[in-house]
């Protein structure tokens, strides 16, 4: 727009700078004609008038005819500049001039004037008019604005497709994948070349540093799982007070279990995705609360219902889910756990709902649940635990292309609402 508006301002400027000049210069070379004419014809004898007349017509294309009082005029009317030459003429010639496009069906510039009581028509041909030789100069820039549009076109695609590929790596980094594709290094623009570069060293050292980090999170659980499995194994050897040692073996496998979170919540993997049946997954993480009388949980699944989804992650997400709603989501009344599972269709995406019958959360923790190491408040705290729970869940849910919500049910009771890609029928 800025280059087709810069073209249209140079015409203008053309137009008054260069076109209006021409215009006054052939009003005044036109009116000097007609007075020559005039002059000529006040001033020479019958015998040289007629050669007068002879040579005007043949050499500059100039007719005199006689005008008459029948004649049926067309006045000059163009608009714009040119309607400035008929001005201009008029002007110079008197007020008594007439300035016609066509006389008697016979067109071209006609210019009236009158001799004492003779009147007289000058034709001279149209194109004196057209000082910018018709429409030669618009073709020019119409011609001139498409190559110009046709250039800056390519400069910025130039410009966009690097940007286009560096905004695609941020994106890939932004998901984790550290060691997706890299920018080209001898890009011909410097500025995007040193971009580029910079841009492919900081993935590489992000790449290096979560590779670090999950060797030493795997270092860690090793170190800590190794001393825990011995401190358990003395534990039931040594201690003769058989509540007390079944007291440190709980609090040995809730170590084990905090170092099993960690773990999952720090897992970089990419999660490779496909038809999952729910049910399935649903009934092996239900499986070792069916005979517990403290525990309800209702399912209101399809049978057939398949969702695009990582069978394993499915399951610690479930899991997790069903581990916070057993220590959480006691129901005030009696202290037994109620838990509806429900998942319905919509729009090609399956809704996924647990839901407990605990005392829930207020509106302040609510929107920090999701949050590492966040802890809950008082209602819903009496259970230890490390606050990764819900964040799992989350970040779970996302790696397989999901959306993970929690909030408190108007019924009572805290609900979690996840959204998964519902898998293509067979």
């Amino acid at each position: 727009m800025l280059i087709f508006f810069s073209s249209v301002a140079w015409l203008q400027m053309f137009k008054t700078q260069e076109y209006e000049p021409r215009i006054l210069r052939n009003a005044h070379q036109i009116a000097t004609v007609v007075n020559l004419t005039k002059t000529a014809l006040m001033h020479s004898d019958a015998i040289a008038r007629v050669y007068l007349l002879k040579m005007l017509a043949d050499e500059e294309d100039v007719r005199l005819k006689t005008r008459e009082p029948g004649d049926q005029i067309e006045v000059f009317s163009a608009s714009g500049l040119d309607s400035r030459l008929a001005e201009e003429m008029i002007k110079r010639l008197g007020t008594g001039t007439v300035v016609a496009s066509r006389v008697n069906d016979e067109e071209g510039l006609w210019i009236g004037f009158q001799i004492e009581r003779d009147s007289y028509w000058l034709q001279m041909d149209s194109a004196r008019l057209k000082p910018l030789g018709g429409s030669a100069w618009v073709i020019w820039l119409s011609v001139t604005t498409a190559l110009s549009l046709l250039g800056a076109a390519i400069m910025a695609g130039l410009i966009n497709r690097p940007l286009k590929r560096l905004s695609y790596a941020a994106s890939q980094v932004r998901e984790g994948h550290f060691d997706g594709p890299t920018l080209d290094e001898s890009a011909a623009t410097s500025e995007i070349r040193e971009v580029n570069i910079g841009f492919n060293r900081m993935a590489e050292r992000l790449a290096k540093i979560e590779a670090e980090r999950a060797l030493m999170l795997a270092g860690i659980s090793h170190d800590l799982r190794t001393p825990l499995a011995r401190l358990r194994l003395e534990t039931e050897m040594s201690v003769a007070d058989a509540e007390a040692r079944e007291l440190m073996a709980a609090d040995i496998e809730q170590l084990d279990e905090i170092i099993d979170k960690f773990l999952d919540y720090a897992r970089p993997d990419a999660t490779e995705l496909g038809p999952v049946l729910l049910t399935g997954v649903i009934s092996r993480c239900i499986a070792p609360w069916r005979h517990n009388q403290r525990f309800e949980i209702s399912v209101d699944v399809g049978e057939d219902l398949q969702v695009m989804a990582e069978p394993v992650e499915l399951g610690r997400v479930m899991s997790n889910l069903l581990e916070n709603a057993r220590r959480y989501g006691q129901s005030p009344s009696d202290g037994i756990t109620r838990v509806e599972i429900v998942a319905r269709v919509h729009d090609g995406w399956v809704l996924l709902r647990v839901r407990d019958q605990g005392p829930g959360v207020s509106e302040d923790t609510l929107k920090n649940l999701t949050q590492p190491f966040f802890r809950g408040d008082a209602a819903r705290t009496s259970a230890t635990g490390s606050g990764l729970g819900l964040a799992i869940v989350e970040r779970s849910v996302q790696r397989m292309g999901g959306t993970f919500s929690v909030f408190n049910n108007s019924a009572g009771g805290l609900m979690a609402l996840m959204k998964f890609r519902q898998a293509p029928a067979t």
